[in-house]
């Protein structure tokens, strides 16, 4: 019985020690219509949620995930999956929104501060909190205004682009902290770019963790400030959707992935 026991909690340590990994899902714009690559016909997301629902996935929040690798949230679904949206665009409040009550699932809204309210694709602060009200969206920092760090780094002088950085990180938490009254942790990384002196300065920011668009599942062997996402588009059918899930697509070597820029 002693020799059972002790076997028993090898077992569950080693478990606990292993990787752990959990695919997030990228998604940008959404409705009846394809309107561009990176719009999802409402019909495709809501066969996507379905195939989730059938195949034991679930949906879990970006935060529980992200605990989790940290080894901070142990007890989560066997088969999780998380769901993120970047930019803000009004196609979540008018589209997205009906299928994620309707699934009650939770997700994250990465947005930039300097389009909403403001720009005529983006959603409002006003919707924004409308949408955290159900307690299914959770909005977090895109940077200030959606940069290309690579070009910026480029036509600015080293100090120039310190100060730049910091308003793009820090200024944009700060903002949204404000804006919707909650702490803002979590950032994705615009156009999936990232080096050292960016996530150094993102940890610097306070944020807890930052997302890219790597195509892999997260994992806890990973750095925190470039945990990787699938991007979801158009041309993703059901059978392409699946392997993201699943991960096949993690197992495929680096030179068969799909590349998506946008």
């Amino acid at each position: 019985m002693l020799r059972f026991l002790l076997f028993f909690f090898l077992l569950i340590a080693s478990a606990w020690g292993a990787e752990k990994k959990i695919p997030i899902l990228c998604y940008h714009r959404f409705g009846p219509e394809v309107a561009d690559s990176m719009t999802i016909k409402n019909s495709a997301f809501a066969e996507q949620l379905a195939w989730l629902k059938a195949n034991g996935y679930t949906v879990i929040p970006l935060d529980t995930a992200m605990r989790h690798l940290k080894g901070e949230v142990k007890p989560i679904p066997a088969k999780p999956v998380v769901i993120t949206v970047d930019d803000g665009h009004k196609s979540v409040y008018s589209d997205m929104a009906p299928l994620v009550k309707q699934y009650k699932i939770p997700v994250t809204l990465f947005v930039y501060p300097s389009a909403i309210s403001n720009a005529k694709y983006a959603m409002s602060w006003e919707q924004l909190r409308e949408l955290e009200t159900t307690k299914l969206f959770r909005v977090e920092s895109h940077t200030y205004w959606h940069p290309n760090f690579n070009h910026e780094k480029k036509k600015l002088s080293a100090a120039e682009y310190e100060k730049f950085v910091d308003k793009q990180l820090a200024g944009a938490k700060k903002k949204l902290e404000e804006r919707m009254g909650h702490e803002v942790k979590y950032l994705a990384w615009v156009f999936g770019i990232y080096d050292d002196e960016l996530e150094r300065k993102a940890a610097q920011a306070g944020y807890v963790s930052a997302l890219t668009i790597d195509r892999a599942h997260a994992s806890s062997a990973k750095k925190m400030t470039s945990q990787p996402r699938y991007m979801v588009v158009d041309r993703h059918d059901l059978k392409a959707f699946a392997r993201m899930v699943d991960g096949t697509e993690d197992r495929m070597p680096p030179s068969k992935k799909e590349v998506i820029r946008y």
